[in-house]
């Protein structure tokens, strides 16, 4: 498939995090969404929360962008279907613009995509104009396409930020520091979507004040090649998936859903703290959430644990991720020292933290085959269970997380991207393996290799121990 796509797009990065990208990503999506365009946008790297954000302001799917975890091939695919679709496309990036390995800028170059550079303007006047200036040049060969200022204070400061712009870069407009503008966070990140009860008028807010301050135009168009297309097997024809999702699960990625799908699965959700029972359903998935959050009203659902319990006694298949790890444990101890019991499947406790445990990107090689992710949490769990493998990071992040297993019972803190490798995805899921490749043999999918990295990217993963 070598066909060409054009639509106007940019990403939205910063000099660091916490500068407000969300934010003024989901301001610009709202804006050209109310002014009768279609947008879609994306999100660079491993996320949930964001996206959740960012599904409401733009009224349409969030994937991630990721040229390791997601693959090139992948990112490729995803952002040539959108320029079928959209008027605009908006990549949100991650960290600061050029940080980690592949970063926003990275991929940004990759694709072609011009940079809009988001500055917090707090407390800075002309030195505005210095940062602008820094991230425009600092590599040459990176596509840019102006600059927004976000948190700024009167018309006269959103002036003296927009004078201070050098060598014709264009100014995209101000977003103001009103706090009925500005996203709450909690220790993950956002407060899920979900949570805020006047999100929509907080994104309509945030819309009207960056049309008072900037030229709404679209950006310039991008051209995005065709990708190669493979078709996913239908290694999970017929099989019945119970998903958990509600407030204390809900960390799932659109593109491992939709590929479980593709693959002939039926995916039934329910939520563990308000239903009695799982649906009727071959196989479980618990992903990642805040489970700690809930853990008492968890606790109580004793009918919805006892389930649980009868459905990895009857040997059928089960992958918890993170927050779903953390559910199958024997308790759950939050940060305030409020003690839960939960489903007890995997023997030892875990304790909430107030700082930050692990964060890092993860290949994991499972008996399966190799499956790639990330991990994020604040909670540290002690257990006497032997791993049957460890995630590996490919930039040196910190973590290398176990995984354990008991039976079809796979669980650990990795939160797996599962088109990485299709075929592991379905042998984790499918209650007779043999059956279900046996209906195929003789189709291939996608697995992860060196050649879905940067040349950066693929160098690191040549030199792991």
């Amino acid at each position: 498939m070598n066909s060409h796509r054009h639509c106007p797009a940019v990403l939205i990065a910063a000099p660091a995090s916490g500068q407000g990208k969300t934010t003024v990503t989901a301001a610009l999506a709202r804006l050209h969404r109310n002014q009768g365009r279609k947008v879609r946008v994306f999100k660079c790297g491993p996320d949930f929360l964001d996206p959740m954000i960012l599904e409401r302001a733009s009224g349409a799917p969030v994937y991630q962008l990721d040229m390791w975890m997601v693959g090139e091939q992948e990112s490729r695919r995803l952002l040539w279907e959108a320029a079928g679709e959209a008027d605009l496309i908006l990549i949100e990036g991650v960290m600061g613009l050029f940080d980690g390995t592949p970063s926003s800028a990275d991929l940004a170059r990759h694709f072609g995509v011009p940079v809009l550079g988001v500055i917090d303007g707090t407390a800075m006047a002309q030195t505005f104009g210095a940062l602008a200036l820094g991230l425009a040049k600092y590599q040459p060969d990176l596509p840019f396409a102006g600059v927004l200022a976000n948190r700024v204070g009167t018309l006269r400061h959103a002036q003296l930020l927009e004078g201070s712009l050098t060598e014709g870069l264009r100014w995209y407009g101000a977003l103001s520091r009103e706090t009925g503008i500005e996203l709450p966070s909690r220790h993950l990140g956002l407060v899920q979507a979900s949570e805020l009860n006047d999100l929509d008028l907080r994104l309509d807010a945030a819309a009207e004040s960056l049309a008072s301050s900037c030229d709404v135009a679209l950006p310039p168009a991008v051209e995005f090649a065709g990708p190669d297309v493979i078709a996913a097997d239908p290694l999970l024809k017929g099989i019945r998936i119970a998903v958990a999702r509600d407030e204390a699960f809900a960390f799932t990625y659109g593109a491992s859903l939709d590929l479980l799908r593709a693959m002939g699965a039926e995916l039934l959700f329910f939520s563990p703290i308000r239903d009695a029972d799982l649906p009727e359903a071959d196989s479980l998935y618990l992903p990642g959430g805040y489970p700690e959050l809930h853990h008492v009203a968890l606790s109580q659902n004793t009918s919805m644990l006892d389930a649980i319990r009868a459905h990895h006694a009857a040997g059928k298949p089960l992958l918890a991720e993170c927050g779903g790890m953390l559910y199958l444990l024997d308790s759950l101890t939050d940060v305030e020292g409020t003690r839960a019991e939960l489903v007890g499947l995997l023997k030892g406790d875990a304790v909430m933290q107030k700082r930050l445990a692990a964060l890092a990107l993860q290949a994991v090689e499972l008996p399966e085959g190799s499956l790639r992710g990330h991990t994020y949490h604040h909670s540290l769990t002690s257990t006497e269970l032997e791993p049957i493998a460890r995630g590996l990071s490919p930039n040196g992040g910190r973590g290398a997380e176990a995984v354990y297993r008991e039976g079809r019972m796979t669980a650990s803190y990795v939160h797996f991207y599962f088109p990485s490798n299709p075929t592991a995805v379905a042998a984790l899921f499918a209650p007779d393996l043999d059956a279900a490749f046996a209906s195929r043999p003789n189709r291939r999918t996608v697995a992860p290799t060196m050649d879905h990295l940067t040349p950066v990217g693929a160098s690191l993963l040549a030199k792991r121990p």
